[in-house]
């Protein structure tokens, strides 16, 4: 199949890489976007985890307050270097990050904050709920670790489907930036406020 440059120009616009790489990437998927797309990804994560180990000591802290000022997000996003903070793409990342949070409110930036204590608890409510309702016991722990994957996803910020873009997690939407950049790029903390809500001492 011909690979035409106006098919380069819009798997550029939905994924940010560069042209070559693009062309490439339809030439190995027969000119098949979702194909292309999953072949960049992999190709991206290949890249991020060879930048995984480089230090990121600069970065920004962004500010995200929802309409109506109810909800206020502070969130702290690190790169390697000054320039990238101060880019159009950088910034924007660090907005959709505060926007992320605003939505969907998560308890945690990676599965591994997750006390033992908290997951000991979620684990016993899942195996009683599945006991209850009659599964037998030799699938209870499947059903256990199927839920536990769906809480990782909905409590940890880095797990959650990216609200702009459900497809994709909040991890590779980390990754494709650090992807574009060259550069490593790590969401270091978050903090959300919701107007009224009581502060445990």
């Amino acid at each position: 199949m011909q690979i035409t440059a106006s098919m380069v120009k819009e798997l550029r616009e939905r994924t940010g890489a560069g042209m070559m790489e693009c062309k490439e990437a339809l030439s190995e998927a027969k000119g098949g976007f979702d194909d292309a797309i999953a072949i960049l990804r992999k190709k991206g994560l290949a890249a991020v985890a060879k930048r995984a180990h480089r230090e990121t000591s600069e970065g920004i802290v962004g500010s995200y307050i929802h309409p109506g000022g109810r909800i206020g997000v502070l969130v702290e996003v690190n790169c390697e270097t000054d320039f990238v903070a101060r880019t159009d793409e950088f910034q924007q990342l660090v907005k959709d990050l505060g926007m992320q949070v605003a939505a969907s409110a998560p308890r945690f930036l990676g599965r591994e904050e997750v006390t033992e204590e908290i997951l000991s608890k979620e684990r016993e409510i899942y195996r009683d709920q599945a006991a209850r309702s009659g599964k037998p016991e030799k699938v209870l722990d499947r059903i256990v670790e199927g839920k536990m994957e769906k809480f990782y996803s909905e409590a940890c910020l880095l797990e959650q489907p990216f609200v702009k873009e459900p497809t994709m997690t909040v991890q590779e939407l980390v990754s494709s930036h650090i992807a574009k950049t060259g550069e490593n790029i790590k969401v270091r903390r978050f903090c959300r406020f919701v107007l009224g809500e009581s502060v445990e001492a």
